[in-house]
């Protein structure tokens, strides 16, 4: 999926998170939900803008910043 189309950062919302598309709700506050066991019907009936996609979006973004994620080992 291309979060790109669903996921915006701007300066001027929610000081620069990510947020779906049209509304103040961070990626991270839909992931946390998920993450808490709320269902994707749960989050779409509390939130009633929202659609599968921008669920599944934020879902996609978080993967894509985890995959580039660096670890590196510290020394001894």
């Amino acid at each position: 999926m291309e979060w790109q189309a669903r996921i915006v950062i701007d300066p001027n919302i929610l000081v620069g998170k990510p947020v779906i598309k049209g509304t103040r709700l961070a990626v991270e506050f839909v992931v946390g939900l998920l993450a808490q066991g709320w269902t994707e019907k749960q989050i779409k009936q509390n939130y009633p803008g929202l659609a599968d996609e921008d669920i599944r979006a934020c879902l996609a973004y978080a993967a894509e910043l985890l995959q580039a994620e660096k670890v590196y080992r510290h020394a001894k």
